[in-house]
């Protein structure tokens, strides 16, 4: 229950709970708790090292009293510490530009409570005032809603160029924040770079780094990042289809491959080497350049550490995948309205067929999934070190694949046996692969259908990206199959990429319409698994991140009431 202060009879009761709340967040958190929030990609040893140049100085709200004069002197009449209010300049022109309104017609100020913190800071909340009036109801009620210039600040405590370049670097690159806007106050003689990130758990979606002084690389560099004009930015996602269509090309042309090892030479040399137009490979090596996947050295073409991921001899290529999600992927989003209306999947719709039968009747479609599956390998690669196997003798891999996470199991435990249950002839493309491993002799190869029942003996059951496949109705019946034959204690092993509870960035998040628009089923945050677990007679009872966004849910088999 918020406090109702006297200043808050100055802002409507949205206004004085953002206040409010804004006032407890700077008493009670520290800059590391604002990075888990607003940039989840940091693991927590780069977190450590943001912070350790770097302090929690403020949290900042756009609020819109009736009078910023009377809200000043109430704030202080209620024992807080204000600071006088001075114009805001920066603000003012990014509402102007904004809604379309003359910034001279808008009274924003800055109004600074001082905040002494738990842990012996004194920090602040920024108040942006606005002066409200009745021309501003549409604006107001949009920013309330969106909340555009709410931001958190981190000051840079000892700068200089290397440790500026390495914290925006940090923050954009393994962060995923994005540049969003940035400048010099010379008044105060600092440099400020404004990120953006998802929505965080405490409700601010952009990060701002003070750094004092003026630091001209790194403003040219975050100006060349963040696109000032929306439209910009919306084209941007607009033309995104195209981006995978350049990238599916260049995969089915070997465009990476033909620049290996130096070996790009001029458009002419390329273009005759790849039997191609010359005008129109150099267009799409300038499109592929401006996403980063090649470069030039000199006149000679070259693959980025990005583009060698395209190679077809990399480890873990991802061409397959950029034709998968460039070919039959990319048709079927084409039925995507068709699933957000009915709920149902569009791939049946577009090729007459559900996703796993017309693979199942594709040979070449087949082995272009299980290729383009591999590239999810190092997804697989902490599990083994993640689960204690001493006490196992028997691990059963359910709808395994070709058997990628059994045979990583099997080569770090040599004392279990496995057992993959696939159907028939996706086991005739798994016995290769564990026999090059060197443990097929330690593997049972049990066809059928898990949608009907699985093997009993085992362990450790493994279900790897399976049950994002279904929705929950299948979900819960096989989970169930699984409870009939799984013995009490067992335990069972889900791999699925969990959707994040507070809006955070996660390939989660695309790959959860892709499973509506391609098979029907959905991504889960922990909480869902969790609960369709339970009802099935599973307790989760650990969660672990893992590569590429991954999950690893440990569930043990409830015991049986006699």
């Amino acid at each position: 229950m918020l406090v109702r202060r006297r200043w808050a009879g100055k802002l409507d009761r949205a206004d004085s709970e953002v206040v409010e709340q804004s006032l407890s967040f700077v008493r009670d958190t520290d800059a590391d708790s604002v990075l888990a929030g607003l940039a989840p990609g940091l693991s927590e040893y780069r977190r450590a090292q943001v912070v350790a140049h770097c302090t929690l100085a403020h949290a900042a709200v756009l609020v819109f009293p009736a009078s910023t004069a009377e809200l000043i002197e109430d704030l202080r009449a209620d024992g807080l510490a204000v600071d006088g209010a001075i114009p805001s300049v920066v603000v003012r022109e990014r509402l102007g530009r904004r809604y379309g309104v003359d910034p001279a017609h808008l009274d924003v100020s800055i109004v600074n409570i001082r905040v002494p913190a738990v842990d012996g800071e004194l920090r602040a909340v920024e108040l942006f005032a606005l002066a409200a009036g009745p021309d501003l109801g549409t604006l107001a009620g949009r920013e309330r809603l969106e909340r555009n210039e709410f931001h958190v600040a981190l000051e840079v405590a000892a700068p200089d160029d290397v440790v500026v370049a390495g914290l925006r670097s940090l923050l954009i690159e393994e962060g995923g924040l994005t540049a969003d806007g940035s400048g010099y106050n010379a008044v105060e003689d600092c440099t400020v770079l404004y990120f953006r990130g998802a929505a965080s758990a405490h409700g601010y979606r952009r990060l701002e780094l003070r750094i004092h002084g003026r630091y001209d690389a790194a403003l040219r560099a975050h100006r060349t990042a963040a696109p000032e004009d929306r439209a910009i930015r919306l084209l941007e996602l607009m033309t995104g289809a195209w981006a995978t269509s350049a990238l599916a090309t260049a995969a089915e042309l070997g465009v990476a491959d033909a620049l290996a090892d130096g070996a790009g030479g001029s458009i002419d040399e390329l273009a005759d080497r790849l039997a191609v137009d010359p005008d129109g490979l150099a267009r799409l090596l300038r499109y592929l350049e401006s996403l980063g996947v090649v470069g030039r050295i000199g006149r000679t073409w070259v693959p980025t550490e990005l583009g060698e991921l395209l190679r077809a001899d990399a480890r873990h290529s991802m061409r397959p995948l950029a034709l998968l999600y460039g070919g039959p992927f990319y048709r079927s989003f084409a039925a995507l309205p068709h699933a957000v209306r009915t709920g149902r999947e569009g791939y049946e719709t577009v090729f007459g067929r559900a996703h796993f039968d017309h693979f199942a009747e594709n040979p070449s479609l087949a082995a272009l999934f299980d290729a383009a599956m591999a590239a999810s390998a190092p997804m697989f690669e902490p599990i083994p070190g993640l689960v204690d196997f001493t006490d196992a003798a028997v691990v059963v891999d359910i709808a395994g694949g070709n058997g990628e996470l059994l045979g990583r199991i099997l080569r770090h435990a040599p004392h279990l046996r496995g057992v993959l249950f696939e159907r028939g002839h996706v086991l005739e493309r798994a016995r290769p692969k564990l026999a090059a491993g060197g443990v097929a002799d330690r593997c049972d190869f049990v066809a059928g259908d898990f949608t009907v029942g699985v093997p009993a003996g085992g362990d450790v059951y493994l279900l790897s990206r399976v049950l994002h496949d279904w929705d929950d109705v299948q979900c819960r019946d096989i989970l169930r199959r699984c409870a009939e034959s799984v013995r009490p204690g067992a335990r069972l092993l889900i791999v699925e990429r969990l959707l994040p509870e507070a809006g955070a960035r996660s390939l989660a998040v695309p790959w959860d319409l892709h499973m509506l628009c391609n098979v029907g089923g959905r991504e889960r945050t922990a909480a869902h698994y969790a609960e369709l677990l339970a009802d099935s007679g599973f307790d989760v009872t650990s969660v672990s991140a893992l590569p590429l966004d991954g999950n690893l849910l440990i569930a043990r088999r409830r015991a049986i009431p006699a």
